[in-house]
C-alpha cells in the first residue's frame, strides 16, 4: 500500500516589522508614561480617599449619641393650649411628640420612603442611582430642581450640619451617613428622621404634625393624611395645609400616586385617597385663639412659656364658642356697616365677671402684618369718656348719691403751668342742674369735671388703679375726660370689677400648667384673690347708672332684647379712638375701634359702631345662655346738691336747652348711623 505523501507545511515568510516613526514612538511612550502615572496616582489616591473616608466615618461614629439622645434635639420645649373644656386650640414653641418608626402608621412610613428614598432599605446610606438621576435632572433643568440625598444623608444633615448650606457640607454628609448606617438599624435611622424633620406651623416631627394638622396621633393617619404629611418634607411652609389647604392636597395627590406605583397602596386604596383628600382638624382649621395664646405666652411665667425646656400643657379660660361669636360679630359689622376697603382696626375682649378671659380679637386681618400686633393687649389708647365711670365710682364711694345734682354749664379751671382750661360738651349745649346719673347717662363733660374736682383727683386716680388700670394716669383736671391711655384688656378688666360687685377682677387666662408627658402639675392657675375696691352700695348703684346709659343714653345701640345690659361709650379727641365697654349678668365685653396710625375716624363715636359691635358680639355670646339679672341697686332720691367748685347759677340753661340737645343728639345719631369709615 503506497504511503501518502507527507504534506509539507508551507513556509511563510515572516512579516516585516513596521517601523514606527520617531514622532509615533515618542507619542506612544508618552501615553504609556501618563497611563502609568495616572494609574499610580489613582491607586494611591483611592487608598488615600478610602483612608480619609474611613477616618471621617470613624470620627462621626464617635460623635453620635445613643439612639434615645438623637430623637429630640430641640433647645426648647413646646406649649400646647387647652380651652376651658380641655380641647386643644393652639400651639407655641417647637411642638414635638416622640415616636418610633415601628409605632407610627405603616402608611406614614410608606409615604415618607416613597417620597424621599425609595431604596432606603436596600442601600448602604448613599443612593448612587438616585444621586445620578438627580444630577441628570438638575443638569437638564439648568438648576437644582431635585435632590438626591437619601434619608440617611438627610438625618446626617439634621444631626451634624443643620445650619450649613455649602458644597463641603454635602461631601461631609457621606461619612456621616456611613457612620449612621454602621451604628443604627434602618428603623432607628428612620425614627430619628420622623422625629427631627420640621413640618411647618411650629411642628417638629410627624407625631407633632399629625396632632397639629389632624388632631390625631401619627399611628392613626390614613393614606391621604400620610401623603399630606410626607409632602411637607420638601417645603414645610409652602405646603403647610394651614397656609394653603388646596396646595397641600395637590402635593399629597402626587405622593399617593407614588405610593401606588411603588406597591404601597392597592389601586382601590389609592382611588379612595385621591377621592377623599386629607382636611384639617376643627382646631387647626379654625385658627381661633391665636391672640389669646400670644397674650398667655407673653404674660405667663417666662420659664414655663417663652423659655420652657419641657413640653408643657396650659389649660386656659379660653372659650372657642365665644371666640367665634366675637369674630363673627366683627366681620358682620365691617361687611354691613363700614365702607368697603376700610383700613380701620378693631379689637374685642370678652371675660367673665371674675376676670377670666374667654375670648380675644386683637385686630382685623387686612392681608399684611397687622395680625402680629395685638391691639387688645399691646395698644395703649386714650380712653375718652370710658374713664368717666371711674369719676362717678369715686364719688359714690365717697358718699354721693346718683340723684345728687351737679351743674352742667361752661367751666374754666386754671391749670398751673398751662393756664386756663375750659372743657366743652360734645353737643356744645348745656343743661343746667342735672343729676349725677344724667351726667353719666349722657356723658356730660363739664358736669363730670365738676364731680371729679369735688371728689378729688387723687381719689379718682386711686380708684381707677384699684380697679386694675396699671397704665400711667394724668394728674391734671383733664384726667376726668380720659386723656390718659390704657389697653382694652385693662379697661375691660376694670369694668368687670364693677360687675363683680366691687371686687377687683384682674384679667387672667391660665387655669393650670402641667407636663405634657405625664400630666404632672407644674403651676396652679393665675386667678388673683378677690379684693374689694367698691363697697356694695356704690358698686350696685354704679351698675344701675351704667344700665341707664344703655337704656336711655349714649349706649342705646347696645341694648339687648332678652336681657339687661349696662355699659359706657367712649370717644376721644378728633375721634381717634371709639370705645364701648359693657356687661350683662354673665359676661363683660370691651370693644375698641380706630386706626393704628391715629388717623381720626370718620363719623364714628363710641355709641355708634363700637356699640353695634358690642351688641352683635353679646347677642351671639348670649345665645342659649339663660339671662342673669344685673347686680344693680336702684338709688333712693334725696334731692341734695353736691357742693362743687365753679357752680355759677347764672350759667344754668333753661329746659329749652335740654330739648335742643336731645334734637342735636338725634341728628348726630342719624348721621353716624349709616356706613362709616
Amino acid at each position: 500500500m503506497a504511503k501518502k505523501a507527507r504534506k509539507t507545511p508551507s513556509r511563510r515568510r515572516p512579516r516585516a516589522k513596521t517601523r514606527l516613526s520617531l514622532p509615533e514612538r515618542l507619542a506612544r511612550g508618552a501615553f504609556s508614561s501618563i497611563f502609568r502615572i495616572l494609574w499610580w496616582i489613582g491607586i494611591r489616591g483611592s487608598i488615600a480617599l478610602a483612608v480619609i473616608l474611613g477616618l471621617s466615618t470613624a470620627y462621626y461614629y464617635t460623635q453620635l449619641p445613643d439612639f434615645e439622645g438623637l430623637l429630640d434635639a430641640r433647645d426648647r420645649g413646646s406649649v400646647t393650649f387647652l380651652d376651658h373644656n380641655g380641647d386643644v386650640f393652639a400651639w407655641r414653641g417647637s411642638h414635638q411628640g416622640i415616636t418610633r418608626a415601628e409605632d407610627v402608621s405603616p402608611h406614614l412610613v410608606h409615604a415618607v420612603v416613597a417620597t424621599e428614598d425609595r431604596r432606603f432599605y436596600s442601600h448602604f446610606g448613599l443612593d448612587l442611582r438616585g444621586l445620578a438621576r438627580a444630577a441628570l435632572v438638575n443638569y437638564r433643568a439648568g438648576g437644582t430642581v431635585q435632590g438626591g440625598s437619601s434619608i440617611t444623608q438627610q438625618v446626617a444633615k439634621l444631626v451634624f450640619f443643620d445650619n450649613e448650606r455649602t458644597l463641603s457640607r454635602k461631601l461631609k454628609e457621606i461619612p456621616a451617613a456611613l457612620a449612621l448606617e454602621l451604628k443604627f438599624s434602618k428603623n432607628e435611622i428612620l425614627s430619628v428622621y420622623l422625629n427631627r424633620a420640621y413640618l411647618g406651623a411650629g411642628a417638629t416631627g410627624f407625631e407633632a404634625a399629625s396632632q397639629r394638622y389632624f388632631g390625631i396621633t401619627a399611628a392613626q393617619v390614613d393614606p391621604a393624611q400620610a401623603a399630606m404629611l410626607a409632602g411637607l418634607l420638601r417645603a414645610p411652609s409652602r405646603f403647610a395645609p394651614t397656609n394653603n389647604l388646596a396646595r397641600a392636597q395637590t402635593r399629597a395627590d402626587t405622593i399617593v400616586t407614588l405610593m401606588e406605583d411603588q406597591g404601597y397602596l392597592t389601586p382601590q386604596q389609592a382611588a379612595v385617597a385621591h377621592a377623599r383628600p386629607a382636611v384639617l382638624s376643627k382646631a387647626a382649621a379654625d385658627k381661633a385663639g391665636g391672640d389669646f395664646a400670644d397674650w398667655v405666652m407673653s404674660s405667663g411665667p417666662q420659664f414655663l412659656t417663652r423659655n420652657t425646656t419641657e413640653d408643657i400643657v396650659v389649660r386656659t379660660t379660653f372659650d372657642s364658642r365665644i371666640q367665634h361669636a366675637a369674630e363673627d360679630a366683627l366681620t358682620y359689622i365691617f361687611e354691613n356697616k363700614v365702607k368697603p376697603g376700610s383700613k380701620a382696626q378693631a379689637a374685642i375682649v370678652v371675660m367673665s365677671p371674675d376676670g377670666a378671659v374667654r375670648a380675644m380679637v386683637g385686630g382685623r386681618d387686612l392681608g399684611g402684618t397687622e395680625g402680629q400686633f395685638n391691639r387688645a393687649t399691646q395698644a395703649r389708647r386714650q380712653t375718652g369718656s370710658l374713664f368717666k365711670t371711674f369719676v362717678f365710682a369715686a364719688a359714690l364711694q365717697a358718699g354721693a348719691n346718683p340723684y345728687d345734682e351737679v351743674l352742667d354749664a361752661p367751666l374754666t379751671l386754671n391749670v398751673p403751668g398751662s393756664g386756663p382750661w375750659s372743657p366743652r360738651n360734645y353737643s356744645r349745649a348745656y343743661r343746667g342742674e342735672i343729676t349725677l346719673a344724667d351726667a353719666l347717662t349722657h356723658s356730660v363733660n363739664t358736669a363730670t369735671v365738676r364731680v371729679s374736682e369735688a371728689t378729688g383727683r387723687a381719689r379718682v386716680k386711686a380708684l381707677a388703679q384699684d380697679l386694675g388700670i396699671s397704665s400711667p394716669i394724668a394728674d391734671g383736671p383733664a384726667l376726668a375726660l380720659g386723656v390718659s391711655e390704657a389697653t382694652l384688656l385693662e379697661m375691660t378688666g376694670a369694668y368687670a370689677g364693677i360687675l363683680n360687685q366691687g371686687f377687683r377682677s384682674t384679667p387672667y387666662g391660665i387655669s393650670d400648667i402641667s407636663l405634657k408627658l405625664d400630666g404632672k402639675p407644674l403651676m396652679a392657675g393665675s386667678r388673683p384673690q378677690p379684693v374689694r375696691v367698691l363697697d356694695e352700695r356704690a358698686a350696685g348703684e354704679l351698675v344701675w347708672m351704667l344700665n341707664q346709659v344703655v337704656n336711655q343714653g349714649t349706649g342705646a345701640r347696645a341694648q339687648l332684647a332678652d336681657r339687661q345690659a349696662a355699659g359706657k361709650t367712649g370717644t376721644t379727641q378728633a375721634a381717634r379712638d371709639a370705645w364701648f365697654i359693657g356687661f350683662t349678668g354673665n359676661y363683660v365685653t370691651g370693644v375698641w375701634m380706630g386706626y393704628d396710625n391715629n388717623t381720626p375716624l370718620t363719623g364714628v363715636t363710641g355709641g355708634g359702631l363700637p356699640a353695634e359691635i358690642w351688641h352683635e358680639t353679646m347677642a351671639r355670646v348670649s345665645d342659649g345662655v339663660p339671662p342673669r339679672p344685673l347686680p344693680m341697686r336702684v338709688p333712693e332720691p334725696r334731692g341734695v346738691q353736691v357742693a362743687l367748685p365753679n357752680a355759677n347759677p347764672g350759667q344754668v340753661v333753661q329746659n329749652v336747652g335740654n330739648a335742643v340737645q336731645t334734637v342735636f343728639e338725634n341728628v348726630l345719631h342719624g348721621i353716624f348711623g349709616g356706613r362709616s369709615n
